[in-house]
């Protein structure tokens, strides 16, 4: 995986940067959803757009906003319209 520790610190402020490496979907997930333009475009030609579907196919529930969850899907050709969008995963209360 590429050098993703600087964006570790960065975007899981709340883990060490080796905590949050044990999980490099999740620091991906992370710049997807609040990263800066530089770092979501650094982040995002290194590592290449199949890995960004699977990540965004594999997140965890409440992991993307609304916006970037269409962004997303449009931007990686997971959709076309807005009719088409995936629903995004919601958290039951039981």
């Amino acid at each position: 995986m590429i050098a993703l520790r600087p964006y570790a610190s960065k975007y899981i402020w709340w883990k060490t940067p080796d905590e949050a490496m044990l999980l490099p979907e999740r620091v991906v997930a992370q710049v997807m959803n609040i990263g800066d333009y530089s770092d979501v475009q650094t982040v995002a030609n290194r590592i290449g757009d199949t890995y960004l579907r699977y990540v965004l196919q594999h997140v965890a529930i409440g992991q993307f906003s609304e916006r970037s969850w269409a962004y997303w899907h449009y931007r990686l050709g997971l959709t076309s319209a807005i009719e088409v969008m995936p629903a995004m995963l919601k958290r039951r209360l039981e």
